[in-house]
This record gives C-alpha cells, sequence and structure tokens, in this order.
C-alpha cells in the first residue's frame, strides 16, 4: 500500500471496506497470471459481501490457473471524494492496481437502481463510460445477474451480458478472453467469439428500431449471429462448483454467515415475480451434499451460523433428512441454523424445533395480498386458513411476533383488496389473543411490510399497468387508516423508487441516455434512501422527449414487441399471455410438480423439466 492510500484511508469512515486481506482472500503473483479481471459490486463492501452469488464466482474464476480475479466495491462519496482529490484512480482490494488497468471487468445486476453506481464506479476508474468509446488498451466490460434479463437501459455502456446461471459461462468467457489476448485480436473480433458462447450477448451486433408511437418496431442481428440469445441453464446442482472457502470480512456485514444454496429456481408461478420464472426450473442439490458444503465452509470461516438459502427453502423434498444430519453436528458447537425463505402452506412445527436449538431467528411470511380475490390473481397458491395455521404453529411454539409481507398495487386490486390487509393483520393478532398455550403477560406483534408492485420482464404481469405515484400513496394512505390495533406495525416502501424500478425494468435502449444523464445531475447510491431523487429521473426523460407513463403506467399488448424478445429465458410469450388472461380471470395455475403448464423451458431443456433424480 503506497503513501497515498495510506493518507487517503486515515481520512474515512470505514477504512476497513477498502483494505482487502481478510481470511481466505486470494492473492496470486502477478508474473504466474495471464489474465486479471476484477468483479464489481456496485453498492458497499457490507452489502456485496453479503451476496452468495460473487462469492461463488471470485472462487470459479480464481480456480482457473493463469487466472486472477479480485474485488472492488462501490466506495462511499467520502471515499470519492478522497480518490478525486488525490488523482487516485479507483482499485482492486487484493492488488490495490487501478481496476482501468486489469484485461476485463464485471459487474453483477442485482437491482435495476444501481445502474447510476455501475458508472459512478466506471468513472472513479477512469474507464469509459460509452463502450463505443473504449479502445484496445481500456478493459472489457461485462455483466451478468438477474438484471441481464433485460439489459437494454444499460446496453451501451456494456461489451456483453451473460445470461443466465455463471457457473459455466464463466469459465467459458474467460478462457475465450484469454485466447483472444493470446493471439491479440482486436476488441471488435473479439467480441465476435464471445457471441458464438451460448448465453453471451453482444448488444453492438443488435440494431433496435421503433415505431411511430414508441413501441419497438424490430430487433436485428447486423452480423449475422443468433436471432435470439438463449441464457444457460445449469441442469445439476448437484455436481457444480461451489467454494469450500468463502471471504471473512473484517467487518460486520449485512449477511454476516455462512450462505449454502440448497435449491435453485421455483415451482410455485407466482405471476409478479421474475425471480421464479427466470432461474426455472427448479433444481435441487441432495442433502448429503449439503450437509458435507455446510460442515466444509463452517470449519474453514469459523462462522457460527449458516443460512441455507433458495427462492422458497421448505420445497426441498429431503428437508427433514437435511435438518437431522445438519443438527447432528451444529447444536453441538453452537452453530445456529437459518432458513430465510419458507412458505405459508408447507411450514410445520418441526422445522421450528430443528431451527431454534440454537436460538431463534425472526420468521417472515410472504401472504402478498390481504384477500383470496387477489391472491388467487397473482398466482400465490395460498389460503387464508393456511396463513392463520401457520402463524398458530408459530405462537405455539412460543413466537411472540411475526412478519407479514405484502404489495400493493397487484392488477385488478381494489380498495377492498387493501383493506383485506389490514384485516388479515388484525386477524393474526386475534388469532394469538385467542390461544389458551399463548405466553402469558405478553403481547403480540405483526409486522405487516408493504412494498410496491413493479411489474417485470418475463412474467405475466409484463403486460400491465403500474400505479401512478399518487396512486400508490393513497393506497398507503388507507391502510394506514384501515389498521386500527397498535399490535400491527406497518411499513411500506417509498412509492417514487419503485416507478423509478420498473421505468429500467421494461425499458429499452433509449433509456442509456437517461441514465447517464441521471447519473451526470449527480445520482449514485440510488438503492440508498440518501441517493435517491425522482426529480432527477422526470427531468432526464423530459430532456430526452420520453414519457413517464410510457414506461410504467401504460397497458401493454400481448402482440407489443418488446426490447428484451430477442433474449431468450426459455419462458414463451405464448405461455406468459395464457398466464396473464388467467390472472385477469380470477384462475390459478398449479405447481410445475404437481402438472406441467407448458412455460417453454422443458423445450429448452430438451427434457421433462421433473421426474428421475
Amino acid at each position: 500500500m503506497d503513501y497515498t492510500l495510506e493518507k487517503i484511508l486515515r481520512s474515512v469512515q470505514k477504512p476497513a471496506r477498502y483494505i482487502g486481506g481478510e481470511l481466505n482472500s486470494i492473492v496470486k503473483k502477478k508474473n504466474e497470471v495471464d489474465y486479471r479481471l476484477v468483479f464489481c459490486f456496485p453498492d458497499t463492501y457490507e452489502i456485496g459481501m453479503s451476496h452468495l452469488g460473487m462469492k461463488i464466482l471470485y472462487s470459479i474464476y480464481n480456480s482457473i490457473p493463469g487466472v486472477w480475479c479480485e474485488r472492488c466495491f462501490a466506495p462511499w462519496t467520502d471515499m470519492a471524494d478522497e480518490l478525486k482529490k488525490y488523482g487516485y484512480r479507483l482499485f482492486a482490494l487484493e492488488s490495490k492496481d487501478p481496476i482501468g488497468d486489469f484485461d476485463a471487468v464485471a459487474f453483477t445486476l442485482q437491482y435495476e437502481m444501481s445502474y447510476t453506481t455501475i458508472l459512478y464506479m466506471l468513472d472513479l476508474a477512469g474507464i469509459p463510460l460509452l463502450a463505443s468509446e473504449r479502445g484496445e488498451d481500456d478493459p472489457i466490460v461485462f455483466a451478468g445477474g438477474p438484471c441481464a434479463c433485460n439489459p437494454e437501459p444499460i446496453a451501451d455502456f456494456f461489451d456483453f451480458f451473460a445470461l443466465g446461471d455463471g457457473e459455466e459461462i464463466s469459465v467459458e468467457t474467460v478462457e475465450c478472453l484469454r485466447k483472444c489476448k493470446r493471439e491479440k485480436l482486436s476488441r471488435k473480433d473479439t467480441l465476435m467469439e464471445l457471441s458464438k458462447i451460448e448465453g453471451v450477448y453482444v448488444p453492438q451486433h443488435y440494431e433496435v428500431t421503433y415505431k411511430r408511437d414508441g413501441t419497438v418496431k424490430a430487433i436485428r442481428n447486423t452480423v449475422g449471429g443468433p436471432k435470439t440469445v438463449k441464457r444457460r441453464i445449469l441442469t445439476d446442482l448437484d455436481t457444480a462448483y461451489y467454494p469450500d472457502k468463502i471471504i471473512v470480512p473484517l467487518i460486520e456485514i449485512v449477511h454476516d454467515r455462512v450462505m449454502v444454496e440448497v435449491l435453485r429456481g421455483c415451482i410455485h408461478g407466482c405471476r409478479f415475480c421474475q425471480a421464479g420464472f427466470i432461474y426455472r426450473p427448479q433444481r435441487y442439490k441432495s442433502a448429503e451434499l449439503i450437509n458435507d458444503q455446510t460442515s466444509c465452509l463452517i470449519n474453514n470461516t469459523g462462522y457460527s451460523e449458516v443460512s441455507l438459502t433458495s427462492l422458497s427453502t421448505s420445497d426441498h423434498p429431503e428437508l427433514g433428512d437435511l435438518l437431522d444430519r445438519l443438527i447432528s453436528w451444529t447444536e453441538e458447537r453452537k452453530i445456529n441454523l437459518s432458513l430465510p425463505s419458507l412458505r405459508i402452506d408447507n411450514f410445520d412445527s418441526s422445522i421450528i424445533d430443528k431451527t431454534t436449538r440454537v436460538r431463534k431467528s425472526g420468521l417472515t411470511f410472504a401472504a402478498e395480498a390481504g384477500t383470496q380475490r387477489l391472491r388467487d390473481v397473482i398466482n400465490k397458491n395460498v389460503t387464508e386458513e393456511e396463513i392463520h395455521g401457520t402463524c398458530r404453529i408459530a405462537f405455539e411454539e412460543g413466537y411472540t411476533s411475526v412478519k407479514l409481507y405484502f404489495m400493493l398495487g397487484h392488477p385488478t386490486e381494489t380498495d377492498e383488496d387493501i383493506k383485506g390487509i389490514a384485516d388479515l393483520s388484525q386477524s393474526i393478532v386475534d388469532l394469538y389473543y385467542s390461544l389458551p398455550t399463548r405466553q402469558k403477560g405478553k403481547s403480540v406483534t405483526v409486522t405487516t411490510s408493504v412494498a410496491c408492485f413493479v411489474p417485470k420482464p418475463f412474467t405475466p404481469f409484463q403486460y400491465v399497468g403500474q400505479d401512478t405515484v399518487e396512486e400508490f400513496e393513497r393506497k398507503q394512505r388507507l391502510l394506514k387508516d384501515s389498521i386500527k390495533s397498535k399490535k400491527i406495525s406497518l411499513k411500506y416502501h417509498d412509492a417514487r423508487t419503485s416507478v423509478a424500478e420498473a421505468i429500467l425494468a421494461r425499458g429499452d435502449r433509449r433509456l442509456c441516455q437517461v441514465v447517464l444523464d441521471v447519473y451526470r445531475d449527480g445520482a449514485v447510491f440510488e438503492s440508498w434512501d440518501e441517493g435517491f431523487s425522482f426529480e432527477r429521473w422526470t427531468r432526464a426523460l423530459e430532456k430526452n422527449g420520453l414519457s413517464l407513463d410510457f414506461y410504467t403506467s401504460r397497458e401493454r399488448s400481448t402482440d407489443e414487441i418488446f426490447p428484451w424478445d430477442h433474449l431468450d429465458y426459455g419462458i414463451t410469450k405464448r405461455f406468459l399471455k395464457k398466464e396473464y388472461e388467467r390472472a385477469m380471470s380470477g384462475e390459478t395455475t398449479p405447481a410445475c410438480t404437481e402438472k406441467c403448464s407448458a412455460c417453454g423451458v422443458a423445450r429448452m431443456l430438451g427434457r421433462p423439466c421433473f421426474g428421475k433424480r
């Protein structure tokens, strides 16, 4: 570490964010590697170091001989000010080398409101923001993650995107990049070689034209490549790479524990949930492998808590066996087990018993809507009786608080549905006091957390209009007025942030200039309340002659060409249209394991999604 950097770090809060050197971080000798890339997370160290995908890909890249992958997180504004003051470029944690000197710079796209922070990091690194302005000596800049399913609003800033599961495509792309570097291919030719890899999308190879009404007219490949780019699917989690070590941070992070993925994908098809569609089909690890991976990570990190992560952990078919295996050694070592993603309709007392041997964790259940009618529209497939039954189990097992998660703004929502959230919350309070087994002298707390619905690509609700800011705020006031008990704690999200998110979620390439203008207007860390300004977005849209309502509240025709239609995530438009129609009729669709709904993923796999393991 040089003198200038030492001087900078003495002037900022939390310098441990920037020094590296943590247990299990990987430092290689520069003369023993021929390709260097940096994995960038567009948020603070505490957020980024909590992300499981980063831990997996960091280990995968570094498992390749001759490749060194380092990390970089978005520096807080005090650090950015010091970097600018001393003319010091943004650097990677392991080597402290400027990330602009690396061969490649990779970003993860977890949340639309991080897009301006990506530009902030590129700017601090001295890397041209637009891919078209980068020269042969600039790094290749690419990204992956869930938001890559519609990367069009940031297409101008990236050389390529990796679509789908990252374990295999990460190895293939870095090996291709190494080969192109050895052969001294131009940037243009390197991108052409990358585009031959399944799952690699090079935006500059595609031309988008628009109709007079602003909708997409056509998307055309201009270099003779594939008309559509298929996402990658990892078919077997048991044989997939998983790290045996993870970095142990020097400061407390948001999720400061061992995280072990137990399954990927979801079988339930909630119509608002993008992750439930773009990660299809559901795949799970064996209980034996999960136990072995957990034991290995605990031994190599010293953590005392394990989180079994997935979209719906209680759907794992071997969950009982898995918990028994884990309890056989975690209880004695005082290691806590946490299951953060549990469904209301398959929760039982044995789960509580097995996950509270060391200490209790909070219980959060996603009811999503306040009435059965609306839960049918969104295909939640849980009843009020099941919600009561689950809360009864929790209360009888000694819990005095539960958290219920809802959304405002679902399609077809009425004021009665909103009042239903208050009624359902009150019924949980009443349930607690009706139980003869409740803890005497202790009151109950029901936390009702309410998000704002954001329509997302590759879901049946990609066609619907989003509520306006004013309508969201009216509904929030109605809900607040409908809650009469002090036992209910109401929390809700900022409607303006959700509307800005919706602009980007279904946006097209014309928004690239909007994102750039918002960043130049001072936007950074927009996923934080103190960094967000809705007025920046409305100003930038107006400046570029674009309409807020066009991207948010406008209803889409089922035959409209969408900005992401050239990206294939396996879910067919025919299926999404059918599900949309079923939603409008209040019809539910069974889980994938009960009956195949012909969503299209089996076609992509070339076999049924479920069957003999």
